[in-house]
């Protein structure tokens, strides 16, 4: 049985090697095209890619793969069955006509919850106490297919989206090591999806980045640590992009109508920078000023002091905000 691999982040490259540790007749890869990456912007494979290359596999690497010409190329490798896992395209009706038994996806959530391209980002960020990954066939749809099987994660308050997106991908793999053997038997019954339940986790854009003060503390912890550890939150401090990649989960309880201005530098030393947020202070611990490294608090309180009463995003929200290419490749490397 010919399997044709889909896949492009480090999410997809444990799934792909279940594959080939099951003995599964793996005849091609396909994968997103190379990206610049680096202060030299060079081309670099997609991880997936790396990995096959490494098996000595064939790799595909349409730009667009609803392309009459990538359908074809795919089709002559005869596939059997699709697997994908973040491959970043969505597959059009020709490609999901293909494989007798079908195109199956490992998406990382809990479907129907999180259909999109940025599920584990978006349930750190909307406070979620599980999440996990539900094997799926495709349609035509954005991950609209039934469901296969599913695993259960739970989300720590210490974990962020990357160590959640190892956890998932690990889960994955394994609840695909587990499912094939029964699907290919055909002894699984798919579970159409409760549509009426969908939420979507859209990809993650500048603004989602951008922390709004007069939100909750809790609400912006969440949101730091669904960032990290790329593409990473930011304010603007003196009109300059401030990022922050981690701060401690606010225990204090909302503040008082007459408080500070949400943005407020309450405080500074080494144990963090505390804020005044919409409801209750959020300590800071992991930051990066402009044209410097990530540092604890700890480091830059050594050289350089942040006055209480600074507002942090007091600028205009169109000033002192560029996005460089490195951003861009931070927000989509995954």
């Amino acid at each position: 049985m010919n399997v044709v691999f889909m896949g492009t982040p480090e999410f997809a490259v444990p799934s792909l090697q279940t594959l080939l540790r099951g003995g599964y007749n793996v005849v091609g890869v396909v994968s997103q095209p190379d990206r610049p990456k680096g202060r030299k912007r060079e081309l670099a494979p997609t991880p997936v890619k790396a990995e096959a290359l490494q098996h000595g596999l064939p790799v595909l690497q349409p730009a667009k793969l609803r392309d009459p010409a990538a359908v074809a190329e795919l089709a002559r490798l005869q596939p059997d069955l699709i697997v994908t896992a973040a491959y970043g395209q969505i597959l059009p009706q020709a490609v999901l006509d293909l494989p007798r038994y079908g195109c199956i996806n490992v998406h990382g959530s809990l479907l129907p919850k999180y259909r999109g391209g940025a599920p584990i980002q978006w349930a750190v960020m909307n406070g979620e106490a599980k999440t996990g990954v539900t094997i799926m066939y495709m349609a035509a749809g954005l991950d609209t297919g039934d469901m296969i099987s599913r695993v259960e994660v739970p989300i720590g308050d210490v974990d962020t989206a990357g160590t959640l997106f190892e956890k998932l991908s690990l889960a994955g793999a394994d609840l695909l090591e587990r499912t094939l053997p029964a699907l290919l038997a055909g002894e699984l019954q798919a579970e159409p999806q409760d549509h009426e339940e969908a939420t979507y986790a859209p990809n993650i854009s500048r603004e989602n980045e951008r922390i709004r003060w007069d939100r909750p503390a809790i609400e912006l912890f969440n949101q730091i640590r669904g960032l990290s550890p790329a593409p990473g939150a930011f304010t603007t401090y003196n009109g300059d992009v401030f990022k922050v990649w981690a701060s401690q989960k606010p225990h204090n309880g909302p503040s008082k109508a007459a408080g500070p201005a949400p943005g407020t530098v309450l405080r500074m030393d080494a144990s963090g920078i505390e804020v005044q947020t919409g409801a209750g202070t959020l300590i800071l611990t992991r930051v990066q000023p402009a044209g410097k490294k990530a540092m604890d608090v700890a480091e830059l309180a050594r050289g350089m002091t942040i006055p209480s009463g600074t507002v942090f995003g007091a600028e205009d929200a169109g000033a002192g905000d560029p996005e460089t290419a490195g951003d861009r490749e931070a927000r989509n490397e995954r």
